[in-house]
């Protein structure tokens, strides 16, 4: 079975379905996950202001007590200057599957966003991303050095590569984040848009037959 995922790290609902689909792919080891970077906001240029940090804590309370996760709200308020661009941390997602095409990408994308929902760190910085990258890396086995992953998030094929994942999410009508799909004779099924528990994922998945 193949699993596609459309989401982004710095989608709130997207950090909650992280470990709802880890759960799943614990119950159905046979299951390989695609992930395509959503692009959010890529190429955001507005500062979060006060009104969009309470925008966003009102949807992070929300997704606290679907989900359980912690979020660092004392670090969303503390932000002075914040860009939320979610194309850096997207393409470093990106990096870290050129560079370690065999290594457990959700785990990967669950570590940059609780870099960013638990540890408040600037993930639009491409030396922070490179240091949240090789530890997750090194941590599941597949060690590289910050000069390599920072080398290779700031070529111009990996920014390619991203804008790839985001015009493929939308070529395939996403419209919300996280989307999951499941390829079903050679066509990709939709399981799920939003955040879902995974008793409802694994009813979805019955219901188109697996």
């Amino acid at each position: 079975m193949e699993l596609v995922l459309a989401a982004d790290p710095m989608c709130s609902w997207c950090y909650g379905f992280g470990k709802e689909m880890e759960l799943l792919l614990e119950r159905r080891p046979e299951a390989s996950l695609q992930i395509i970077l959503g692009g959010l906001r890529a190429g955001a240029t507005d500062v979060l202001d006060d009104a969009g940090k309470q925008f966003r804590l009102h949807h992070w309370v929300r997704v606290e007590e679907a989900s359980g996760l912690p979020f660092n709200r004392e670090g969303l308020l503390a932000r002075q200057g914040f860009v939320y661009d979610t194309e850096p941390i997207c393409r470093a997602v990106v990096a870290a599957r050129i560079l370690r095409p065999e290594a457990n990408l959700l785990k990967v994308f669950r570590a940059f966003q609780h870099a960013f929902y638990v540890d408040a760190l600037d993930t639009t910085d491409g030396v922070v991303l490179a240091n949240v990258g090789i530890s997750a890396l090194t941590t599941l086995g597949h060690p590289t050095t910050a000069e390599e992953f920072l080398e290779t998030w700031k070529r111009g094929s990996t920014i390619a590569e991203a804008a790839n994942d985001f015009a493929t999410a939308r070529a395939m009508s996403v419209s919300s984040f996280p989307t999951l799909f499941v390829r079903k004779d050679a066509r990709l099924a939709r399981v799920g848009a939003g955040y879902a528990h995974v008793d409802a994922l694994e009813q979805h998945l019955s219901a188109l037959g697996f």
